[in-house]
């Protein structure tokens, strides 16, 4: 329920300010502590039968047999492991836009509109109203675990400034939105939030992104901004905007205030020089989130480092080794018994009536007491035309450590394959931030680097007879948002698809950029 507006105009003086602070450091201490108490496995066991009996008479529920499961091992015997596809043409496509009673009970009130990244289709992704509270707990433990790591943190004496799409909803029928994630999350938010939140309504709504950036950068200048949040990309473009409008050399001299920087979305680690140079105080943290439209999975955990999967919030997890995933029976691990090290698609059941669902990410545990993880990628960004199967955390790691060595900072880059011939080439496509002092090295040290992390990588690059080293283009500065904008995905959560295995992407995105950028003839005609 929204607070009246008195309420949110008392709530943005100091004094409930400072309250408020309190009151989260306290929230804080409560939930880091009670969750070092947990075992993650009877948790995640608990919450699987918790959601089996909540859509036991379902649609869905009452296919599946969901009123006599009793185990983990049960559930994965009646239920198979579906894509998104095979869910909308079996239970939603008909039905849509009202979801009711099919596979949660009630009528869905909101559906997350987004595409595959590497495809172009819709797709509707249920939120239910139990998933707007899941999203919530989980945004805040995240919260909470960021406040425990900084006792004298002042977050909400500032603003929260998220930068996502539009937050205007379509209505396609009576009692049903959608539309973007973030318009969603603000919709429930409520009125008393709102003064601890940024950018105001009108500005949110704007569906125009090269207006609304221009608009959360002029605006947002005197605001006590205290955390903001977004695809990496997209808040390295806003820094920039920041900075030519107030002449300020650093972020940190905009809004002194600010303490955390929160990402996801893409591996950060080819941004974080950039970041640092632009934001200009080495105190800011960076808080790495995986939230997806299906559920909130896991954040940057404060001590490790890594990816803390967020287990009593309504959503069970499963783990299928990537190379079984399209076996007959492929094998469908949980938390009782994954292992430390294998790269896993992740598969979640949730509060919002997706069962056994391939969300399309690959994760690796690095601990199990926690359960803390890394993000390896996409299923669908895979490298392996020629058999050389390089998967996205690879390739992200090679070209970090190309733009390190060689003094570069990238922005946007993609990767795939050209064919001719026998065999073919790798093609890169990489728009710096900040170019390389040899652009010829930086090539040199990202494929000495892959044949580092990949050894069928290696075999194929057995000279005369394998693949020859990578071709590269360097696109202009704006090149792939040129590109995103000509595809209508400019902007709040899209991200440039980063692997392309078929190279019809890649090929469409050399084609737009032939026609005006600078190609390197001398690093491109080793390969072609």
């Amino acid at each position: 329920m929204n607070a009246p507006p008195l309420i949110a105009r008392v709530a943005g003086t100091r004094p409930v300010r400072r309250a408020v602070n309190r009151g989260f450091q306290a929230y804080a201490r409560h939930r880091t502590r009670s969750l070092g108490q947990i075992d993650p496995v009877q948790v995640q066991r608990t919450s699987l039968l918790r959601l089996l009996e909540a859509a036991r008479s379902t649609r869905f529920g009452l296919d599946h047999g969901f009123g006599s499961i009793l185990s983990v091992e049960e559930f994965q015997s009646r239920v198979p492991l579906r894509t998104y596809e095979a869910l909308w043409d079996e239970y939603l496509k008909d039905a849509y836009p009202r979801f009711e009673n099919l596979t949660w009970p009630g009528l869905i009130p909101y559906l997350a509109l987004t595409s595959g990244t590497t495809q172009g289709a819709t797709k509707y992704i249920p939120v239910s109203h139990e998933m707007v509270a899941s999203n919530r707990k989980a945004a805040q433990t995240m919260v909470a675990y960021h406040l425990a790591n900084r006792p004298n943190s002042r977050l909400f004496r500032g603003k929260i400034f998220f930068l996502g799409g539009s937050t205007d909803l379509e209505r396609p029928a009576e009692g049903v939105r959608q539309g973007d994630l973030s318009g969603i999350a603000a919709e429930e938010a409520g009125t008393w939030l709102r003064p601890y939140t940024f950018p105001p309504l009108e500005i949110a709504l704007e569906s125009n992104w090269d207006r609304k950036l221009a608009l959360l950068a002029e605006r947002s200048v005197p605001e006590p901004i205290s955390l903001i949040g977004g695809v990496p990309s997209w808040l390295l473009a806003l820094f920039e905007r920041l900075k030519g409008l107030t002449g300020k050399s650093t972020v940190a001299e905009i809004w002194p205030d600010l303490e955390v920087v929160v990402h996801g979305g893409v591996k950060f680690d080819p941004y974080r020089k950039s970041f640092e140079e632009v934001l200009g105080n080495p105190r800011i943290r960076f808080q790495e989130t995986y939230p997806c439209s299906e559920g909130f999975i896991a954040f940057g955990d404060p001590d490790s480092g890594l990816l803390r999967l967020v287990l009593d919030h309504g959503l069970f997890y499963e783990f299928v080794p990537v190379e079984e995933l399209g076996s007959e029976r492929p094998t469908r691990h949980w938390l009782g018994n994954v292992r430390v090290g294998v790269n896993y698609a992740i598969v979640v059941s949730t509060c919002a009536g997706l069962w056994g669902h391939i969300i399309g990410d690959t994760v690796r545990f690095e601990s199990l007491n926690p359960p803390l993880i890394s993000f390896t990628g996409r299923t669908k960004y895979t490298l392996s035309a020629f058999g050389e199967h390089l998967i996205s955390e690879e390739v992200e790691g090679a070209i970090s450590r190309a733009a390190s060595e060689t003094g570069a900072a990238v922005g946007e880059w993609h990767v795939g394959p050209v064919f001719h011939g026998p065999l073919g080439h790798h093609q890169y496509i990489v728009e710096f931030l900040k170019a390389p002092d040899d652009l010829a090295r930086f090539r040199q040290v990202l494929d000495a680097d892959l044949s580092r992390r990949n050894a069928d990588y290696l075999a194929h690059r057995a000279e005369g007879v394998g693949l020859p080293l990578p071709s590269m283009i360097v696109a202009r500065p704006g090149g792939f948002d040129a590109w995103m904008r000509s595809r209508g995905k400019l902007g709040g959560q899209h991200k440039v698809p980063r692997m392309d295995n078929t190279g019809i992407l890649t090929a469409e995105i050399v084609g737009m950029l032939r026609t005006s950028d600078r190609i390197d003839r001398e690093l491109f005609a080793g390969a072609v």
